[in-house]
This record gives C-alpha cells, structure tokens and sequence, in this order.
C-alpha cells in the first residue's frame, strides 16, 4: 500500500480502545457514535458556510477533522469489537463518510482567497475516489483502502490549510498549488483502488 496516514491507524486504535470500552459498557452504539461524527461534520461546514469571511473559524476544521478521525475509529471499534456490526453499520459508516467530507470540503468554496472550482473538484474527485473503494466489493474483492490521498490524508491536508489560513498567511498561488497536488494524488488513489479491487477480485 502506497505511504498514507492511514498506515497510523492501528496506533490511533489503540490509543483510543480503553474509551471504546468505555463507551461499550455505557450502551453507547455504533451507530450512534457514526451519527454523530456526521451530525458534527455537518455543523462545522454550516459554521464555515455562514461566516467564510472569518478566517478564523477555520481553526475549526483541524479540531474538528481529529475529532472525526477519533469517532471513526471508535465506531468501528465498537462494531468489531463489541459485537456490533450489522448492515445498517456498515451503510451508515459509508454514507456518513461521504456526507462528512461534502459537508467539512465544499464550504472551503465560499472563503475568500480558495479557488472555487479547484475546492469542488477536489471534493468530487475525493468521493469518486471513495466510491472506487467501496465498489471493490462489488467486483468480490475487499474494501480498498490505499493512497495516496485517503480520507485521513485529506484531513491531515485539509485541516492544515484550514490552520494556517485561520493563522493569518494570505492566500495566493500557493493554495492552487496544493489543490492541485491534492486532485493528483486523488486521482492516483482512484487508480490505485481500482486496479488492487481488479487483482484481488474473485474469479
């Protein structure tokens, strides 16, 4: 697998079992932990939608992203772990997923200094990037997974730009550059799902 942030991940597992456990024995469920990542993505892209001026306010996003990224992990902790997989999960962890990254990416539109067009690119590109992992199923192979730009390397991006907007560094060419780095590598994880789905693939 190409180097992603997502080879982190069985260390941010760890870090975060002992708060599963502890959310397991409460009745907390999966699902409801996927609901609220979700409901939390949702309010802080209608903060950043409101209020694009205030730059600021994106000091939100790498808060929020890390928050995110910890409920993920604790979601399917508790459906592995915990004895609470179920279809319903698996759809909602899906759904929630791609509803969570329109609604934290595509008010980046409306600040002053993003390019619009290359913001919604990136946001299309990134679903269609998940939506190859995802259809790996459907060809019999697994969830794919891999890089370059997954959904935490997004976030580790994302939540960087948003930092150092939020800091006061003016926008320029700079940000063009980077997104359009981002739609590369996007486009190489696309590429990369959908050839590993192919080799892996039950006959």
């Amino acid at each position: 697998m190409p180097l992603s942030v997502y080879s982190l991940k069985p260390r941010f597992q760890k870090l975060l079992r002992p708060v599963t456990a502890a959310l397991a024995g409460a009745g907390v469920s999966a699902n409801q932990v996927t609901l609220a990542a979700l409901a939390l993505s949702i309010v802080c892209g209608g903060v950043i939608a409101l209020w694009p001026e205030r730059t600021w306010l994106l000091l939100l996003l790498p808060a929020v992203l890390l928050v995110r990224m910890g409920l993920n992990a604790v979601d399917g902790m508790l459906a592995r772990e915990h004895g609470q997989a179920s279809a319903l999960g698996a759809i909602l962890n899906e759904l929630g997923d791609l509803l969570s990254d329109a609604a934290l990416y595509l008010p980046l539109a409306l600040v002053p200094g993003l390019p619009p067009a290359l913001v919604v690119l990136v946001v299309v590109l990134a679903l269609s990037a998940e939506a190859a992992g995802i259809l790996a199923l459907a060809v019999g192979a697994g969830r794919r997974y891999d890089g370059p730009m997954g959904k935490s390397d997004r976030a580790a991006v994302f939540g960087g730009l948003g930092f150092v907007l939020a800091l006061g560094v003016p926008p320029g060419a700079w940000l063009d550059w980077v997104l359009w780095l981002v739609l590369l590598l996007l486009v190489l994880t696309a590429v990369n799902r959908v050839r590993k789905a192919l080799e892996e693939r039950t006959p």
